[in-house]
């Protein structure tokens, strides 16, 4: 464990906030800086053009040196682009050290932003820059899983919320935009430091407490909760708090899925990201259902699915070993024989969303690994919306009058025949959203054309069936399955909903 914690006080964050403004250090003014191709080429770990742009930035140039590209600056250039906060208060913080005649970051402090708003983020410098393998409480920077739990969380305003498992704490910042109490818990004190550094950094409030779980809250409950666990499966261990539970496996996931809904408040939603096994003769949607407690609505996305050989490869790197080094070989040797030893063919990777619901539960398993670029958040906020609509009609959908949305189109495929050209798939497209696909039959795509809001189900049934000659009945019976799918996935919408 790091000895030392970060003690970034209000007055020193206030400070440096204005530093920050000043120079033009935040996420438009660096992306403005640099330019988009120089700015481009740093995210894909390419320093150069960044580093030779900044040599004309004056003082913002400094900073983007010294934050972003790991480079050792004069003490007398740090001073002045970090004005009013001074050099020894940034030292006593442990956001610098010193470096021969020069200063360097001790710890990573980068522009983040997102939906118009824009914040600076503290976490600790990857192995590479602090020039150490990293420590076992190791807090991880805003990465590829924390932005897609960014982009995944429903933003509708809520009285309260738990970050469960904060890290860096990105994710309570984002909060403070829909929250009006924002709660972060977390394992590591070192990650409740950082994350008390960053919100202090951000101007923002929220409430942090010390514990593994759910215990820091017990008996409380919050209108929403968002998750980023250690979901890392495998052996039980923990090399690195931010990603090792220390249960074996997929049972980290499995923990929150199950108890997150008691910490629920009427109404309340709780989304996180998991994964799980998928093990050789054993549906994977079986599985994670069997975690849910009673009385749960719950959605799974299934965004990837990982081959245990490349997922440990991958996770390996991830903590700077070397999988052809003596002790990569043998981490990787002991996790693909606990793989082995329990059937793992694959390792899941997704989103949940959860609700607690009186009613039947709605519990829907779904594979999304298209590439799609709307956020899932606001879908969702909608999917639960939808569920709820459905749990009420679905006794009597046949009389709900539906639309479809303008954003649903029907693409027609059609062969050629001796007596012309015949249509051969019917594939009705969402273009907004995970970019839904569902094929249809004739007379599917007959009923969906009626479907504009001015007749009721059971009115385009009857229609339908009289002009094709068929029962009623029987054309009901076999609509009805599709038409709440479809529903389901915000290809139809109740006409009284308009054209959301």
């Amino acid at each position: 464990m790091s000895s030392d914690l970060p003690e970034f006080s209000a007055e020193f964050c206030a400070r440096l906030r204005e530093a920050f403004q000043r120079t033009g250090y935040h996420v438009d003014g660096v992306l403005g800086a640099l330019g988009w191709q120089a700015h481009a080429a740093l995210g894909r770990g390419e320093p150069e053009p960044a580093h030779r742009v900044s040599m004309d930035l004056a003082e913002l140039g400094t900073l983007i040196r010294l934050f972003l590209l790991g480079c050792t600056e004069p003490a007398a250039a740090v001073a002045a682009a970090l004005h009013p906060a001074g050099v020894a208060d940034a030292q006593a913080a442990g956001l610098l050290r010193p470096a021969g005649d020069g200063l360097r970051a001790a710890l990573d402090l980068r522009p983040h932003g997102a939906n118009g708003a824009s914040w600076w983020v503290l976490s600790d410098l990857d192995s590479e820059q602090a020039g150490a393998p990293a420590a076992k409480d190791h807090v991880l920077g805003v990465g590829h899983a924390s932005l897609s739990l960014v982009r995944a969380t429903t933003r509708r305003p809520v009285g309260s919320l738990l970050d469960l498992g904060t890290g860096n704490g990105v994710q309570a910042l984002h909060a403070t935009q829909h929250a009006e109490r924002v709660t972060a818990t977390d394992v590591s004190a070192r990650a409740l430091a950082l994350a008390g550094a960053n919100l202090r950094l951000n101007g923002v409030h929220g409430e942090l407490l010390r514990g593994e779980w759910f215990a820091p809250v017990a008996r409380r409950r919050f209108d929403q909760i968002v998750c980023n666990p250690p979901f890392v499966v495998g052996p039980p261990r923990v090399d690195y708090i931010y990603r090792d539970s220390g249960l074996a496996g997929d049972d980290a996931s499995a923990l929150v899925v199950r108890q997150l809904p008691g910490f629920l408040a009427e109404g309340g939603i709780g989304q996180l990201l998991a994964s799980w096994l998928h093990v050789e003769g054993e549906d994977w949607a079986d599985r994670v259902h069997r975690w849910l407690p009673q009385g749960t609505d719950a959605w799974f996305v299934q965004r990837d699915v990982a081959d245990p050989v490349l997922y440990v490869g991958t996770w390996l790197r991830d903590a700077g070993i070397d999988p052809r080094s003596p002790e990569g070989r043998a981490k990787a040797g002991a996790w693909l024989d606990w793989f082995a030893e329990h059937d793992v063919a694959g390792i899941g990777f997704g989103f949940v969303t959860l609700r607690r619901t009186d009613g039947e539960p709605t519990v829907v398993c779904e594979d999304l690994r298209q590439a799609y670029d709307d956020p899932l958040g606001a879908e969702a906020g909608g999917w639960l919306d939808r569920a709820d609509w459905l749990r009420a009609h679905g006794q009597d959908l046949p009389s709900a009058t539906l639309v479809v949305p303008d954003t649903v189109m029907l693409e027609r495929i059609d062969e050629p025949t001796d007596e012309g050209w015949t249509t051969a798939i019917r594939r009705l497209h969402r273009t907004d959203g995970p970019g839904w696909q569902h094929e249809l039959d004739e007379l599917a795509a007959a009923l969906l054309a009626g479907c504009r809001g001015a007749l009721p189900l059971s009115d385009l049934l009857g229609l339908l069936a009289a002009a094709h000659d068929q029962p009623v009945d029987e054309l009901t019976a076999t609509a009805l399955p599709i038409v709440t799918e479809l529903v389901r996935h915000g290809m139809l919408l109740p006409a009284e909903w308009g054209s959301r």
